[in-house]
């Protein structure tokens, strides 16, 4: 634990597993640090909260962040589906920062976005910012998904729900060494559901400790798999000191 925790905090590039391999409900999924969970039974890749087109929806209230957001969210996700050639991606819901984002999307997004869908099936999930299905883009969409024993949803349910996996709350976990905290953003697993850390580039997040996160976990078997510089640090939520 000491040892993960000196390696967050370290400007010196860690090695170490890229990936955390687990079980929820019973089907295996991987963790990756890019920030996507990957069904190697499956061949589906889920990515969730892109937040797309962030940017243009600040600035249509008057308020100004860099524009450069939908890029560089693009450019992440193209390069895990390049990694991983899935059959299947699963977005699992706020894609878009707001209902009108996709109608918005500026063509050469969309064009970059249509030739990540080409040739592979693709689901949007429903999202509370963007409950419509997207415009001028393919793909099916729908409130909730099962593939194997999981079942997948934006927003998660209040209590037990064996097989979850959902976004929303944008986890993250936080852990202390010498008086120092770091704070990542983190896959959150009890073996029987699993959160998603947001995708998108300017997103923020909800440490695991959030009054939220209420009642979703047995904390006694959740894990943080924290999304560090390098590599993947899994850590027990009974092992954080923060």
């Amino acid at each position: 634990m000491h040892g993960a925790n000196a390696a967050l905090e370290s400007d010196t590039p860690a090695t170490g597993p890229l990936t955390a391999e687990l079980s929820v409900n019973g089907t295996a999924v991987v963790c990756d640090r890019m920030g996507v969970l990957w069904l190697p039974g499956s061949a589906t890749l889920v990515v969730s909260d892109l937040h797309l087109e962030k940017g243009a929806a600040f600035a249509r209230r008057g308020m100004m962040l860099p524009p450069y957001d939908t890029a560089a969210t693009l450019s992440r996700l193209g390069a895990a589906i390049a990694s991983y050639a899935p059959r299947l991606v699963i977005s699992l819901g706020d894609s878009f920062h707001d209902r009108i984002g996709s109608a918005h999307l500026p063509e050469c997004y969309r064009e970059q976005l249509q030739g990540l869908q080409r040739g592979r099936d693709w689901v949007w999930i429903e999202g509370n910012h963007d409950p419509d299905r997207p415009v001028g883009l393919e793909g099916s969409f729908c409130s909730e998904l099962h593939v194997e024993s999981l079942v997948f949803r934006h927003e998660p349910k209040a209590g037990a729900a064996d097989g979850e996996i959902a976004g929303h709350l944008h986890p993250t976990a936080r852990v202390i060494r010498r008086g120092k905290g770091v704070r990542r953003p983190c896959f959150a697993s009890d073996g029987k559901r699993l959160l998603m850390p947001a995708f998108g580039a300017t997103t923020g997040g909800l440490e695991l400790r959030h009054p939220a996160m209420r009642g979703l976990f047995d904390r006694t078997r959740l894990v943080a798999h924290l999304i560090g510089r390098e590599r993947i640090y899994s850590v027990a939520y009974n092992r954080m000191n923060g």
